[in-house]
């Protein structure tokens, strides 16, 4: 599985709405798995496709345990809470802000094989499937940035 480049801001694919997934097939799963070596390699919570140049919505998500969610066509269905903390994001390195996200979410899904599911996740999570699902809809978390942190302080 080789990786793929991870497009910086500037690239106007990152402020795309990507088109959903309608093929389930070897192409995808190529995509899922380079998209997992790629995020392996860069050490990050997340990658959207369009992170790697693809205008289609699907993307990677860290969970609680550590492991990656693939979620295909998501939608957050609902939300509450709010939380407000720093974050970061692989097509902008060096820059960190506070973001205000919901505390809970549930985002309903395909897999690689287009088999409905729906997850729920708090907390960072929660902020996780937010920051993937917004480069889906062409949008990066300077968007909502507050007040941009200093790298030393997060040191």
């Amino acid at each position: 599985m080789p990786t793929r480049n991870i497009v910086k801001e500037g690239d106007s694919c990152l402020r795309k709405v990507c088109r959903p997934v309608t093929d389930f097939n070897d192409r995808l799963h190529t995509l899922l798995d380079d998209m997992h070596e790629t995020l392996a390699e860069a050490n990050g919570a997340g990658l959207a496709a369009p992170q790697v140049g693809v205008l289609r919505r699907l993307a990677l998500v860290m969970l609680e345990d550590g492991s990656y969610l693939e979620i295909i066509n998501p939608e957050i269905v609902e939300k509450s809470g709010t939380q407000n903390d720093v974050e970061g994001c692989l097509s902008v390195p060096g820059v960190w802000g506070m973001v205000e996200r919901p505390m809970n979410v549930t985002v309903s899904a395909q897999d690689r094989f287009g088999k409905p599911f729906t997850v729920s996740a708090e907390g960072f999570t929660a902020r996780a499937f937010c920051h993937e699902i917004d480069h889906l809809d062409g949008h990066l978390f300077t968007d909502l940035v507050t007040e941009y942190i200093d790298p030393e302080e997060l040191e």
